[in-house]
């Protein structure tokens, strides 16, 4: 089944949401919250997931110009950062990696975070998983 594009339900959706660009922390922190309802949707349409699209790129601009992330972050400071940014526990993060001894080790630097862990990773805190290279 293919989804079709409705630009008048998209319209809807952009005056429901009124997104814009993000000045502030307390509108980073609104815009995740749209993005978690979005992503836990069930049956997104496309005008959602068009939406869910528009939301992210408006957060990660945000955070690009405000969070300064440079050449000395590690994957696993930024895992450590998004975890304490969104309130994140470890127990958050068992599905990822697969077990707590899995999540303890990545923490613990014990051992590297693979591409698939990092595309899970960027799904689940909102961001493009290069942030974890």
């Amino acid at each position: 089944m293919t989804l079709t594009f409705n630009p008048i339900r998209y319209s809807e959706l952009l005056s429901q949401y009124q997104p814009k660009l993000i000045k502030t922390e307390e509108e980073n922190e609104q815009a995740l919250a749209i993005v978690e309802d979005l992503m836990h949707r069930q049956d997104r349409t496309a005008e959602e997931d068009e939406l869910l699209d528009l939301w992210v790129a408006l957060i990660e601009k945000f955070e690009q110009e405000h969070y300064q992330i440079g050449t000395t972050s590690t994957p696993r400071s930024m895992l450590l950062f998004l975890m304490e940014q969104q309130d994140r526990q470890e127990s958050d993060l068992i599905e990822i990696f697969g077990s707590e001894a899995g999540v303890a080790d990545v923490l613990n630097d014990h051992c590297e975070m693979t591409r698939t862990q990092m595309k899970a990773l960027g799904e689940f805190f909102s961001v493009n998983p290069s942030v974890f290279l």
